[in-house]
Parts: structure tokens; C-alpha cells; sequence
């Protein structure tokens, strides 16, 4: 009875992808179509995902970045050549 019925923790983070269905890590270059942060890198802090502008260096939470239609970020990966 000690603990029997707790909440596990979610130890998973979710799956980001962006507007074509690309599989998003951290570390990625991305162009965000949001909030006027340009090209960003995503980035983990305190298992928390973030998209951080290059230029200025705002961050602005995952969450915000969701599109209601697909359940997808709103920003698109920046291939590399």
C-alpha cells in the first residue's frame, strides 16, 4: 500500500518532426516560421526542448511551435550540404 498507486514519471521525450515529416533532434539547424526567430538550433535543457534563434539567441519552448492542423513543429530542418 506504500506507493502502490503513485504516478510513474514519463522518463520519454516526444518525437519532434517538422513540416515535412523530418525526424528532429537536438543539435538541429532549423528555419523557425514562428516568432520571427529565423534560423534556430533546438536544444535540450533540463529535458525540456527549446528552439534557440542564432542570431539573437531567444528561446522559445517547443510547445509554442506546435501546428494545430498536424501536431507538427512549425519550423523546417535545415539541410546540410
Amino acid at each position: 500500500m506504500f506507493g502502490l498507486f503513485k504516478k510513474k514519471k514519463k522518463d520519454t521525450l516526444p518525437q519532434l518532426t517538422d513540416l515535412d515529416d523530418k525526424l528532429l533532434v537536438p543539435g538541429d539547424i532549423v528555419e523557425v516560421l514562428r516568432y520571427e526567430l529565423g534560423t534556430s538550433k533546438l536544444i535540450l535543457v533540463d529535458d525540456v526542448y527549446f528552439y534557440e534563434s542564432i542570431k539573437t539567441g531567444e528561446k522559445v519552448s517547443w510547445l509554442k511551435m506546435i501546428d494545430a492542423s498536424s501536431d507538427r513543429q512549425k519550423v523546417k530542418k535545415v539541410e546540410e550540404e
